[in-house]
């Protein structure tokens, strides 16, 4: 099929890469409708698809993927650099000559019999300042179809290019599926991904993490930039006053509830409006603020715990045209997975396709399954969100899952100390991760798994970005899982994480007071909206906010364990920090 591009540069490097890889044949996706119809027909032709029902699911598929093949595999992923002190101590790194060659094995004939997908694709508003363009190569037209809906994908990209050699290459092959011939590696310099051996989204949907977040943060840091795992929401209040928020959470923290969060009762004229739920890549104005893209066109979200309560947002955006992977299919052709709104079905077929009643033991969705759900759908999408220029952002937050130690809400003294919080951001293990339950794994910025540098660099590029930013966020710390003595939540979450989120943006704007505490700012009881919330008290609202010194002091040396890690490329800013939160303390 012909190419729809003229670009000398894009058609060079397909061709190389048919040579290369040998498939019988090529389709140059466009991105329209029809061709989105004929992939849907091909993928339930070839099994890799089944239609749910139309009538309760319109527009929307099933996938099941194999069961080896159904997580982001990190210690398959890697930075290849022409130094190991690039990639850095929490990076797996690999020579990128002799890891070119060990693919090259891999991706050789790894495409006879079957056909290569040419996916263009647009990562951001069209025209924005900082919006990429990728070409991901594929033999996984699951693939594609999600590349749809989570990118701007087809002629919008090759308009965004032109003749221009400034684009992202990715090439993706399935292979068999071998956990031994897995691989996700970032070619930084060449503005390069190659994954091989998977098919799961996190590893082969390349416009995600690979390119929004590892080539993306290396990006930035080369051209003055932030590429970061944050949501971005808008705050707008009754008189109509709209305030942009970025926030990081590791996985399992409610981050896309958080990014879709409707305020509660009480708070009757307030709005959320969701710009993005997983990403934002974050520049200097020319006004001295900082701006912020949602790079993506879509969500990729985990669907277990996801619900009419938690997230009723979620829940109308995955009515119609979504990709559902890993969850539970039931007899009449509709999806179910734990902690749905609709009871456990008395039979269906699990993620696995085998039968499954109430009384298994395994569960029928597995814990990571997943929805793929246009942006487009969901009822608090935000207008600014396919602005050029972005949203300007008066507020950075840092969270985690903590039972103990973290407040619920605190503010930086300043940039340099908003920096250090996010850098020893930790958050207690859960189910998800390996590992022991409830351990603390430090996490900073929620981007350990996805920065594609050194992460001491990191912390330098952060620090100095409040060099090129005249009028900085203030940046925040909050913990929405603090238990008390009995085990039980002291904070009820969700909907009611608005009252938080008030008192950050009066904070940003100069309306509120705090008190000064060794930790940052913490609101006092007088300031934060506690008004309509049943049976929750000041004396509650104490007791979340407490500051145990001796907690304090075993947390200070926790931290020591990935400051070590990195020490010799931490910045003396994070050391002094730290010193003087020991002072404080």
């Amino acid at each position: 099929m012909s190419s729809h591009t003229t670009n000398l540069h894009v058609l060079t490097w397909v061709q190389e890469q048919v040579r290369l890889c040998q498939p019988d044949r090529v389709v140059w996706c466009d991105g329209s409708e029809p061709e989105r119809f004929r992939l849907q027909e091909q993928a339930v032709r070839d099994g890799v698809l089944i239609r749910l029902n139309p009538e309760k699911h319109p527009g929307s598929f099933y996938h099941r993927s194999n069961p080896n093949d159904v997580a982001r595999v990190e210690q398959l992923t890697y930075i290849c650099t022409p130094t190991e002190e690039e990639a850095g101590p929490t990076n797996n790194w690999a020579e990128p000559r002799a890891m070119y060659r060990r693919l090259e094995g891999h991706t050789r004939g790894a495409m006879k019999g079957r056909t290569m997908y040419v996916v263009p694709y647009l990562m951001g508003p069209p025209g924005s300042p900082l919006a990429k363009v990728g070409v991901e190569l594929t033999d996984s037209i699951y693939v594609v179809l999600n590349m749809r809906i989570m990118t701007r994908m087809g002629d919008v990209a090759w308009q965004q290019l032109g003749d221009s050699d400034d684009f992202n290459r990715g090439l993706h092959c399935m292979l068999d599926l071998n956990p031994e011939r897995r691989l996700v590696c970032h070619f930084p310099q060449d503005n390069t991904i190659i994954s091989v051996g998977s098919g799961y989204g996190g590893n082969v949907l390349l416009g995600k993490k690979c390119l929004a977040l590892r080539i993306g943060s290396y990006l930035g840091r080369r051209e003055g930039w932030l590429a970061e795992h944050m949501l971005i929401l808008g705050v707008e209040s009754p008189r109509g006053e709209k305030t942009y928020v970025a926030a990081a959470f590791p996985s399992a923290c409610g981050k896309t509830n958080f990014a879709m969060l409707v305020p509660p009762v009480s708070f009757e004229g307030w709005r959320i409006w969701t710009v993005g739920d997983d990403i934002a890549w974050m520049y200097p104005g020319a006004d001295g603020r900082l701006w912020a893209i949602n790079p993506e066109a879509g969500y990729f979200g985990v669907a277990p715990g996801t619900n009419g309560s938690t997230n009723p947002n979620a829940m109308a955006t995955l009515a119609r045209d979504t990709i559902f992977t890993n969850v539970a299919l039931k007899p009449d052709g509709t999806v179910w997975w734990e902690g749905h709104d609709d009871p456990p079905p008395p039979e269906c077929l699990d993620w696995q396709g085998r039968p499954w009643t109430p009384l298994s033991r395994e569960k029928a969705a597995h814990p990571n399954s997943r929805f793929t759900a246009p942006m487009a759908n969901n009822p608090s999408l935000a207008p600014e969100v396919d602005h050029s220029q972005g949203v300007p952002i008066s507020a950075i937050i840092f969270g985690g899952r903590r039972a103990s130690t973290l407040p619920l809400v605190c503010e930086a003294f300043n940039w340099v100390h908003g920096v250090y919080l996010g850098a020893t951001m930790g958050s207690e293990t859960t189910a998800a991760a390996a590992g022991a339950v409830g351990q603390v794994r430090r996490d900073p910025m929620a981007m350990l798994p996805f920065c594609g540098y050194n992460m001491g660099w990191y912390f330098r590029h952060w620090l100095n970005m409040r060099k090129r930013v005249k009028l900085p966020p203030h940046i925040f710390q909050v913990n929405w899982f603090r238990k008390g003595p009995d085990g039980r939540y002291l904070w009820p979450g969700f909907g009611e994480n608005m009252r938080v989120l008030k008192w950050i943006i009066d904070r940003a704007a100069g309306r509120v007071g705090a008190w000064e505490t060794p930790l940052g700012w913490v609101p006092r009881t007088q300031d934060f909206p506690l008004d309509g919330m049943d049976g929750f008290t000041a004396a509650d609202f104490e007791a979340l906010q407490n500051i145990n010194l001796e907690e304090w002091r075993r947390e200070v040396l926790s931290q020591d364990e990935l400051f070590m890690k990195l020490y010799s490329f931490l910045p003396k800013e994070m050391i002094f920090q730290r010193e003087l939160l020991v002072a404080r303390l």
